[in-house]
């Protein structure tokens, strides 16, 4: 079987760096990706946002480390990594009592979309003459309990 999942969206926070015990760079960081519609009824905009968990391993951890903040557009191609007790999405609790879903990413390819100063215009067009970059890596299998975060 093969899976492959395309998100583009922006960073909800810098991402954070760590090194496994062999060395090897894992980083996290979240991803919203948002859809705007108009509702039907009202006419009036819509807007939902989904919240993803993306890791990233190896020299392309350390360039996202490197490159990207906050707010920064990116394009992220990679499989989804379900919670090992379940197969589903990880739940948790919130603080209301809710309770929420957490996708988890293990990315593939990471494309940094819009500027370098974090303002992508969120249409997918960068507001740099269009540069992007690519970074293909490929990532080794780790436990859940492995990861330092």
């Amino acid at each position: 079987m093969y899976q492959q999942l395309t998100l583009v969206g922006n960073l909800g926070n810098d991402p954070e760096m760590r090194y496994m015990p062999d060395g090897q760079a894992v980083t996290n960081f979240s991803l919203a990706c948002n859809r705007r519609w108009n509702d039907r009824a009202t006419g009036q905009p819509q807007e939902e946002v989904t919240w993803f968990r993306v890791s990233v391993w190896g020299g392309q951890a350390e360039a996202v480390n490197q490159y990207l903040r906050k707010g920064r557009q990116v394009l992220v191609q990679g499989r989804l990594r379900p919670d090992p007790k379940t197969g589903s999405p990880s739940l948790w609790t919130r603080s209301d009592g809710s309770v929420g879903a957490s996708f988890e990413v293990v990315a593939s390819q990471v494309q940094f979309l819009g500027s370098s100063n974090g303002n992508g215009n969120g249409n997918g067009n960068s507001n740099d003459g269009g540069n992007s970059h690519t970074i293909h890596t490929t990532q080794p299998e780790y436990e859940a309990d492995d990861i330092p975060f």
